[in-house]
Formats: structure tokens, C-alpha cells, sequence
């Protein structure tokens, strides 16, 4: 049973769905004082939770995983 989120901590940083694009996954270095962005793509982000090493996504084109912060996403099939 996992919750899923909008915000993750992964790692060193906090990931997030933008709040004004869900196309696109930010990071913050500072704890969300600054947002840049990692990723922008053709899915629309829904959730996100960590998963060991992996972020984990739920999108509209079904589930992806990321293994490095959420810079690239693979399908999970």
C-alpha cells in the first residue's frame, strides 16, 4: 500500500508535479524556497511516490519510473 503524492522527497532534493503544468516534474534543492525544472513531456503527471531507488508516476499514459530524480521516465510495463 503506497500513498501517492504531488511532492516527494528523493534523495537530496524535493520532486514535484508543477502545480501550473502537471507536463512537467521540478526540483528543489533548498527545500522549495526555488523550483527548476527536470522534465517536461507529452503525459500528464497525476502522482508520484519513491520507491527505493526509483520515483515512481502515474499518468494519464499509465505508470512510468524514473531512476535518476525524474529526468527521464520509462513505462513500467
Amino acid at each position: 500500500y503506497l500513498i501517492m503524492s504531488l511532492m516527494v522527497t528523493f534523495k537530496n532534493e524535493v520532486v514535484r508535479i508543477c502545480p501550473k503544468n502537471a507536463k512537467k516534474i521540478e526540483y528543489s534543492k533548498n527545500n522549495g524556497s526555488t523550483w527548476n525544472t527536470r522534465y517536461s513531456g507529452s503525459y500528464t503527471f497525476q502522482d508520484l511516490v519513491v520507491s527505493g531507488d526509483e520515483l515512481l508516476a502515474q499518468t494519464d499514459k499509465g505508470l512510468y519510473y524514473s531512476k535518476n530524480g525524474g529526468s527521464t521516465w520509462n513505462k513500467r510495463s
